[in-house]
């Protein structure tokens, strides 16, 4: 039998996104035993989620199969499973998939589990408008905003077709106005010949958010720019608008006056907030420690839970220093996480604590349109966008990968075309229409059979 002090150390990773995977790939080359799990069995790339949703990317360029982003790391092993409980004592992570459940134990575990959608407490809203943090959101809405025209171009009259051509895009962040900006590309470029008895120019967009600003977390000239390219391109931007309603047939909003507005409108998507994963709240019950309005938990500077040394946390669910949302955060969270381990498992003190190096934020307006930020320097226009262009191509994973997606956008900002609008008859009406449909069949059915008895 094996001494279990000449077993290599066991580190457990809870997600597969960019936190976790770059803690995994820094790990491949030491001496510890390393196992993976994730609700999916790919690694997402959720920049780019918006453009699956508009039908530029396939989800294949944007979410590789994990396995084999890491094939090369022998030391890993990938397992498919949602993390239900994170027994802190015990030092085991439980998972399921189904009805099978697997306990996986560890000397050492990093929780990179990601954040959700937030609806601020208005959880029915949820299916009235996805969010978009995963790739059935993006396949889900890309169903919804192409679904939408299909029952426009079936309407006798064209006040039936109008809430059917009107969008509505809740969260004016980031991933909200490149949703609202790629939607009125849809609408004027790519689908301007394909239909008969509609125009797509005729589409409304609305951009709502119940803050003063267009990408806040830019603020100022950028803000402004922004603001102003999206109105340019008749994308309706409404700010101070808290929503107050959300349902089937629309959208209610309420300015700070107190005056409500309904907005008719069929296809609506939802960006405006993110809550971290529950993983946060359930190791803050289990060691005393807070979590904050957001859900994320409360750190100490090492990334580490205060007495457990042992668990690290990273990427969206930290709350520490005020650290933002974004990629870079569990990137660099990862990296250090690993290099901490290797620290440790070589006998070496703990290196100084986590410094978050802030490389810049950006995001696209339209096409060739964009804003950067890098420190004090702010950019904006064509210039952004090829620096949005080359740091998204750069940070997808694979070689492949890098060539297609260049290719669909090429088609998709030089030419007009969308290589990726297949949805099904099923998607364009709405899995819950649907299902309300067959359960009144049903129900009609039984109620037949029953006379006839």
């Amino acid at each position: 039998m094996t001494d279990i002090d000449d077993r290599p150390h066991r580190v457990v990773i809870i997600g597969s996104g960019f936190g976790g995977l770059f803690a995994a790939h820094r790990l491949r080359k030491m001496n510890v035993e390393v196992t993976m799990i994730a609700q999916t069995t790919h690694h997402l790339f959720q920049p780019l989620l918006y453009q699956v949703a508009t039908g530029i990317l396939s989800q294949g360029e944007i979410a590789p199969a994990t396995r084999e982003v890491l094939k090369k790391a022998k030391n890993t092993t990938v397992l498919l499973g949602e993390v239900t409980h994170i027994d802190v004592e015990a030092k085991t992570v439980k998972h399921n998939v189904g009805v099978l459940e697997t306990v996986t134990p560890y000397d050492t575990v990093i929780v990179a589990a990601g954040a959700g959608q937030s609806y601020f407490g208005h959880e029915e809203y949820a299916e009235f408008a996805p969010g978009l943090k995963s790739v059935d959101d993006a396949l889900e809405l890309r169903g919804r905003i192409f679904g939408a025209l299909e029952i426009a171009e079936l309407q006798e009259h064209p006040e039936d077709a109008e809430p059917w051509m009107t969008y509505v895009v809740v969260g004016a962040g980031a991933t909200g106005v490149e949703m609202a900006g790629q939607i009125r590309e849809l609408s004027r470029r790519s689908l301007v010949n394909d239909y008969r008895n509609i125009n797509p120019k005729d589409t409304r967009v609305i951009l709502i958010d119940a803050g003063p600003q267009v990408l806040s977390a830019f603020g100022g000239e950028l803000s402004l720019k922004a603001k102003k390219q999206l109105e340019k391109m008749n994308i309706e931007v409404m700010l101070n608008q808290m929503v107050v309603g959300l349902d089937e047939d629309g959208v209610t909003v309420k300015d700070k006056e107190g005056n409500e507005q309904h907005i008719r409108a069929k296809c609506k998507v939802w960006a405006a907030g993110v809550a971290a994963s529950p993983l946060a709240k359930h190791l803050a019950d289990q060691t005393g420690t807070k979590v904050d309005r957001s859900g994320r938990i409360e750190c100490l500077p090492d990334l580490t839970l205060p007495g457990h040394p042992e668990i690290f946390v990273v990427g969206d669910m930290v709350a520490l220093d005020d650290l933002p949302g974004v990629a870079q955060v569990a990137m660099q969270g990862g990296k250090y996480a690993a290099d901490q381990i290797r620290r440790r498992t070589q006998g070496d003190k703990d290196g100084p604590a986590f410094k978050y190096f802030d490389k810049g934020s950006m995001a696209t307006i339209s096409r060739w349109k964009a804003v950067a930020k890098v420190g004090k320097l702010e950019i904006s226009g064509f210039i952004a966008f090829l620096m949005w262009l080359f740091i998204h191509v750069l940070y997808l994973v694979g070689f492949q990968k890098q060539i297609s997606t260049l290719g669909h956008w090429f088609v998709a900002f030089i030419g007009r075309q969308r290589a990726e609008r297949t949805i099904t008859t099923y998607q364009a009406l709405g899995a819950l229409h649907l299902i309300s449909e067959y359960d009144r069949d049903q129900r009609l059915r039984r109620i037949i059979e029953k006379d006839d008895l």
